[in-house]
């Protein structure tokens, strides 16, 4: 042991002049002596401050720091922080004719809730999903702070906040969304003085008054009314859990977007209730089976926006921008607004580019001028200008209604004979379309091939001014011009003044004032009703009923033809120059519709006249609209007819034998209204196919699968039929493609449903 204490002594000694040696080094010796200075202070301070007090120094520094930040915190509290919401004006929510709320405008802010107004299974929704321990805290919950620190700590991110119901209310009452210090110091303070001012319901309701719940709505009633049509006060057990489940996410989770997700957020609810006791198990389980469903769309369907916004200004007009949101009961028929819709997007879509029609206008009236349905032009997506109301075009031989109407006031009569011949006023001479004289005509005639050459002569007759006061009384309110080539059209006027005069005539009164609100609500208040009117006879029954007698001789003889349908009709074509504008207005059963054609520049069309597109496009309008009338009235009789089950489960109409056999077999889709099977080629009756994806689609889905096909009547189609499905109808049902000319009224609806349920080729 000594042996070895020696042996360690002596290294050590060694060392000790190694260290001499290398200190004797002029380099080494200098950073040596360095090195000591520097640190020399240091090492007196810590020989001079003892440990513990060098704690007790940095503890107090440490408190000294957060009572400044505390101190900061309350100095710099917002005296006007907080949440903002825009101003905006009062909400319109937009019913149809039958009742069906189809497109709101503007934010819904709803009332504001007392304690006693809010609803126990809505306080009792949101007790249970954003704060179960509300009513036993002071403001802040320090166990709910760990519980959701260990959470996350366990997830590995942010799962679960820690914010008391009144930490929310403050900070979107007072305080920013930043997530700094600051903020949650002056969180807590404020959440702990609230509690001190407010009781538990209190504060309670100013949070349901207060919450963003989606869709641009705040408060929890203006919510209810949002999705569901109602007050708060009369929420149902599922959608007071759809909505308390909303706060957490609302633009994720708005249900006019997301349902699915809105439903699966208020099972968590319901779960969350049943934990806290506030329902019995039984009682969630029966609300997860009825889910709440939204009632008021916050979107309105594209297509009628044109009619939507004739309808706010309207309401605007008649009640004003009051702070309360209003309720309109409209004049739309849907039906009749999806068939218009459909019809004119099938025919610019199918001849649109062909013959260069960029737009077109449909408007169909009721004979006392109440707007069943409304197109401004093809998509309001692209272009809010209204070209039925708003759009100022020359309406060619449509103006010679007031021509004819002013002859037969001044004692002519349909079968009045006058000369087609070359006429000229002043430097100005008319032609005819053709550029052909007939001689001598009836007024019936010349009116009916539209002459313009007896209309110029039958204007001289009665005089220019007689004609524009005719025009004026029937509605037209466009400037016109006293000029020669008024009679022909060369003014400039909108689809709803010539609609509302066909309707004049077709109604049998002096005019026709077109309106698009029956009814104003405001929650339990009624802002307008309107009034009954009578409206005025036309003062000479005679010439009305001449004017009816020219106007169905245009659809029976005339250039109209194109325009027929199974009821008695009549109306008038318009074309101008150059084919710039081509229309067809007029009446059949108690339906007036007015159709323009043409171009926003103003550009020629290919050749399109008014009998031929708007003629066709009227004709369809009317023919659909009819089918669905009648059968919408069928319906609502008594019956003991067993109603028809939705399209997929629908089974086919019975084929009725006719030329040709039947074809079956596993098909090839050509495109989706084209079936091969083994060289034979069938199309598919009422589908105007589509190829592409469509097409591929659509093959897929009948791949190895036995499609049955039988000769539909007199034309070409077939109607083909899947495991007792009529094939047509899924296409259409589907949006797989367009309904072709021969489609019939069950093949229309069926598009329509797709189109108002945007899906397939009708998805935006």
């Amino acid at each position: 042991m000594r042996a070895a204490a020696g042996r360690a002594a002596a290294g050590a000694g060694a060392a000790r002049r190694a260290l001499g040696r290398a200190a004797g080094h002029p380099a080494v010796g200098r950073a040596a002596a360095g090195a000591g200075r520097a640190w020399a202070p240091v090492g007196r301070v810590l020989r001079r401050v003892p440990w513990r007090r060098s704690a007790a120094i940095a503890a107090v520094l440490a408190v000294a720091a957060a009572l400044g930040t505390f101190v900061y915190a309350l100095a710099t509290l917002p005296v006007n922080g907080g949440l903002v919401v825009e101003p905006t004006s009062s909400a319109l929510v937009v019913r149809s004719e039958a009742g069906q709320a189809f497109a709101t405008r503007g934010i819904i802010k709803g009332a504001k809730l007392s304690p006693r107004d809010v609803p126990p299974v809505l306080a009792q929704a949101i007790v249970a999903i954003e704060d179960r321990r509300f009513y036993d805290h002071p403001g802040i919950d320090l166990r709910g702070l760990a519980r959701a620190a260990l959470r996350n700590a366990a997830a590995g991110g942010t799962r679960e906040g820690g914010s008391t119901l009144t930490q929310q209310l403050v900070r979107m009452m007072y305080l920013s969304q930043d997530r700094t210090l600051k903020r949650k110091v002056q969180e807590a303070v404020l959440a702990l003085w609230l509690e001190s001012q407010l009781d538990k319901q209190e504060i309670l309701t100013r949070y349901l008054n207060t919450a963003y719940f989606g869709a641009g709505v705040y408060g929890a009633d203006a919510a209810a009314q949002r999705y569901f049509g109602k007050p708060a006060r009369d929420l149902t057990l599922p959608e007071a859990a759809m909505l308390a489940g909303l706060v957490r996410a609302p633009s994720q989770l708005a249900p006019h977007r997301n349902l699915d997700g809105a439903r699966g957020r208020a099972a968590q609810v319901l779960d969350a209730m049943t934990e806290t006791g506030a329902i019995t198990r039984e009682q969630a389980e029966a609300a997860k089976r009825s889910p709440a469903t939204v009632q008021v769309p916050t979107e309105t369907p594209v297509g009628t926006n044109y009619f939507v916004d004739a309808v706010a200004d309207a309401a605007k007009g008649l009640i004003g921008t009051g702070p309360a949101d209003a309720t309109v009961r409209s004049t739309l028929d849907l039906t009749l607004q999806n068939i218009a819709e459909s019809v004119l997007a099938r025919r610019l879509d199918g001849d649109g580019e062909r013959r260069k029609v960029g737009q077109g206008a449909i408007v169909a009236m009721a004979p006392d001028g109440a707007i069943l349905a409304m197109v401004g032009g093809r998509d309001y997506a692209d272009s809010q200008f209204n070209r039925a109301t708003q759009a100022r075009r020359q309406p060619g031989s449509l103006f010679k209604l007031f021509v004819y109407l002013t002859a037969l006031r001044n004692g002519y009569r349909p079968d009045s004979v006058m000369v087609d011949r070359p006429t000229q006023i002043g430097e100005w001479e008319p032609e005819n379309y053709g550029g052909r004289y007939r001689g001598s005509v009836t007024l019936r005639t010349a009116f009916a091939q539209s002459v313009n050459t007896v209309a110029v002569q039958l204007a001289e007759a009665v005089g220019l001014p007689a004609v524009i006061a005719t025009a004026r009384g029937l509605g037209v309110q466009s400037e016109l011009p006293s000029v020669p080539s008024l009679a022909l059209g060369s003014a400039e006027t909108t689809l709803m003044e010539m609609t509302r005069a066909y309707a004049a005539v077709a109604a049998g009164t002096e005019t026709v004032e077109p309106y698009t609100i029956r009814q104003i609500t405001s929650r339990d208040q009624t802002l307008y009703n309107r009034p009954p009117v009578a409206p005025a006879p036309m003062r000479d029954a005679t010439a009305r009923a001449g004017m009816v007698d020219l106007l169905a001789a245009v659809v029976r003889e005339g250039t109209g033809k194109a325009a027929r349908v199974a009821v008695p009709s009549g109306g008038k074509t318009g074309t101008t120059q150059d084919y710039r504008d081509a229309w067809f207005v007029g009446f059949a059963a108690d339906l007036v519709v007015g159709v323009w054609v043409g171009n926003d520049d103003n550009s020629p069309m290919e050749g399109v006249t008014g009998g031929d597109m708007p003629a066709q496009i009227w004709r369809d309008v009317v023919t659909q609209a009819l089918a669905a009338r009648a059968k919408s009235a069928k319906a609502a009789r008594p019956t003991t007819a067993v109603s028809l089950p939705p399209p997929e489960a629908r089974p086919a109409p019975e084929a009725r034998p006719a030329r040709g056999g039947a074809v079956n077999g596993t098909p090839a889709v050509v495109d989706t209204g084209t079936l091969d099977f083994d060289g034979t080629t069938v199309r598919l009756l009422g589908v105007d196919g589509l190829g592409g994806r469509n097409a591929r689609e659509l093959g897929r889905y009948l791949r190895r699968r036995d499609v049955a096909c039988l000769p539909a009547g007199e034309g070409d189609g077939f109607r083909c039929t899947l495991d007792g499905q009529d094939l047509s109808e899924l296409i259409l049902f589907n949006g797989g493609g367009r309904a072709s000319a021969d489609a019939t009224p069950e093949l229309l609806a069926a598009e329509e449903q797709a189109r108002s349920n945007r899906i397939g080729i009708w998805r935006r």
